[in-house]
């Protein structure tokens, strides 16, 4: 076989090259680097690929860019040390948070800085008041801004979301918002959201189960669930659209573990593939179906989202979409950073692709991986 070297892509030559200069102090922070056209013509590339090489610098933290003047090195010394405030009340209950904030330090920019946990003990009696009471204390911190993941959507949680944002807003202290937006699906806040792309992966992971031969898919959620649910929802709709299979009476919410409600949702609904809201949804529906004489993937093929630790070693391993926490938390800091240099910025969200991971849930070939795609 020919063992010759992968040809390294054009954009990661750019970037090479650009690591070569800052190190070098050809660029000095804060000084203006070549624009993306000044990089097509010395590089002899096309535009969409000087871009990709500025991003990836910028998800690294060596370039900041500033909205009307270009991109320019990061600034890294003492002088710019920033502490930021985490607020997140499914720290510890959610497996996605953990690695987006070890993403969020593991960054070359994110290293230079601090990130405040706070001490709050969440529980579903005392989320709002611990919250609002972390709001308080990175407040009189004086922190340099907060990562927020709102309160799961409901009239009361929305509630106290806004205020926790007026509160922050008055003081000064700009927020990035991960995971979900404060705004109920399909609105959008004013706020900067970095999030897993939910409307792309619900139409790949429903796609994928089209394509293993189901015809009837069902989408399972717990009712009152996250704002990212009813934008998975959108997804999985599309797909079953763009195949003729969509039914409005196959979206269904209750509770997985329920063996009558799954019952007469699926065995009388004739249903033969389910999407759940996530990995945990899913895990409860095998469980139930296996109580019900319902083999998974032979008569009913099932998928979640996230791909927790444990999805894998379900007595079924679990077909999911894996979540790119490290560079959701990445790009949290990049925009962070931005958003403390221009303030001015509108609102942006940031949508990350996950991977489709394909087990034998679903009914595949086992160990297959599919990138999300656009």
């Amino acid at each position: 076989m020919n063992n010759a070297k992968r040809k390294t892509p054009k954009y990661q030559e750019i970037v090479g090259s650009l690591r070569r200069d800052f190190a070098s102090g050809r660029f000095k922070p804060g000084e203006r680097i070549p624009s993306e056209a000044e990089l097509t013509r010395r590089f002899k590339v096309s535009r969409m690929t000087a871009v990709k090489a500025i991003q990836q610098l910028q998800q690294e933290g060596l370039v900041m860019r500033r909205a009307g003047s270009g991109s320019f090195v990061a600034q890294s010394s003492e002088q710019t040390r920033r502490s930021f405030g985490l607020l997140i009340p499914d720290l510890g209950q959610t497996e996605i948070f953990e690695p987006i904030c070890r993403g969020m330090m593991r960054t070359p920019f994110g290293k230079d800085h601090s990130l405040l946990w706070g001490h709050a003990v969440w529980d579903d009696r005392n989320r709002e008041v611990e919250a609002e009471r972390l709001c308080r204390q990175f407040i009189e911190a004086r922190v340099s801004g907060v990562f927020f993941a709102p309160l799961e959507f409901s009239e009361h949680h929305g509630n106290m979301n806004q205020a926790i944002l007026a509160a922050f807003n008055d003081a000064g202290v700009p927020v990035v918002l991960l995971d979900r937006d404060v705004a109920a699906f399909p609105e959008r806040s004013a706020y900067d959201l970095v999030c897993l792309d939910n409307r792309q992966a619900g139409f790949v992971i429903t796609r994928h189960m089209i394509e293993q031969g189901c015809k009837r898919i069902a989408f399972f959620a717990r009712k009152g669930s996250a704002d990212t649910v009813e934008t998975r929802i959108a997804g999985y709709s599309e797909a079953l659209i763009f195949a003729g299979l969509f039914q409005d009476s196959l979206i269904v919410r209750g509770d997985a573990s329920d063996a009558a409600f799954v019952s007469a949702e699926v065995v009388e609904k004739a249903v033969d593939g389910i999407v759940c809201a996530n990995d945990f949804t899913a895990a409860n529906m095998m469980q139930t179906l296996q109580s019900l004489r319902l083999k998974v993937p032979d008569t009913i093929r099932l998928a979640g989202f996230d791909d927790v630790k444990y999805a894998r070693l379900l007595q079924i391993p679990l077909t999911t979409i894996h979540q790119p926490c490290a560079e959701i938390g990445a790009s949290a800091m990049a925009a962070m950073l931005e958003r403390i240099d221009n303030p001015n910025l509108p609102g942006r969200l940031i949508q990350l692709r996950g991977e489709l991971i394909i087990r034998e849930s679903s009914g595949a070939n086992v160990g297959q991986h599919a990138e999300i795609k656009a």
